[in-house]
C-alpha cells in the first residue's frame, strides 16, 4: 500500500521535511515512488504539488496523520484535522503511591526529620576516624622487591 508520509531532511536542530509517496514498509527516508512537495516547519512554509497529491489520493494512497493535518491547514483537502497523539510517559506504580504517601502528610515535617537523620549519622563518621590495625600492615622486605626486578631484567633479555 501506497502512503504520503514526511522524510526528514536538514541539519541537526535545522528540521526540513520531504512529502514522499513510498510504501507502507519502506523507511521512511528510504526508496519513494516520487516527491510531492517539501515543508520547513520554523518558517510554516511548504511547497505542495496540490495536483499530484489530489490524484494519489484519489487512487487510494494512504496519508500520515500529521501530513494530513499540513494539507488541511494548507487548503489541499477540505476535512477535519486527525488526532495526532504522542505516546504517553510510563510511570511506575511506586512512584504514584510515592507521590500520593507524601502528599498526603505534611511534607515540611518529613524533610526536617530526614535532615535531622543525615546530621545525626555524619557527625558519627565523623567522630569515629578509621585507623588500620598495625597488625594487619606487612611490609614487604626490600630484597624481594630487588629480586623481583632482576627477575623482570632476565625476562626481556
Amino acid at each position: 500500500m501506497l502512503t504520503i508520509r514526511f522524510a526528514r531532511v536538514g541539519k541537526k536542530n535545522k528540521a526540513q521535511y520531504k512529502i514522499m509517496l513510498q510504501e507502507k514498509s519502506m523507511a521512511p527516508g528510504g526508496r519513494h515512488v516520487e516527491i510531492l512537495g517539501s515543508y520547513d516547519p520554523h518558517s510554516k512554509q511548504a511547497l505542495l504539488k496540490e495536483e499530484r497529491i489530489k490524484f494519489w489520493i484519489a487512487q487510494g494512497a494512504g496519508v500520515s496523520d500529521t501530513v494530513h493535518n499540513l494539507l488541511v491547514s494548507q487548503g489541499v483537502i477540505s476535512v477535519e484535522k486527525r488526532a495526532v497523539k504522542l505516546p504517553a510517559k510510563k510511570v511506575d506504580k511506586k512512584d504514584e503511591e510515592q507521590k500520593t504517601s507524601t502528599d498526603q502528610t505534611n511534607s515540611g515535617d518529613v524533610k526536617e526529620e530526614v535532615n535531622e537523620n543525615i546530621k545525626e549519622e555524619l557527625k558519627e563518621e565523623i567522630k569515629k576516624p578509621e585507623v588500620a590495625d598495625k597488625s594487619e600492615v606487612v611490609v614487604a622486605p626490600k630484597e624481594k622487591k630487588i629480586e623481583n626486578k632482576e627477575v623482570k631484567d632476565s625476562k626481556r633479555d
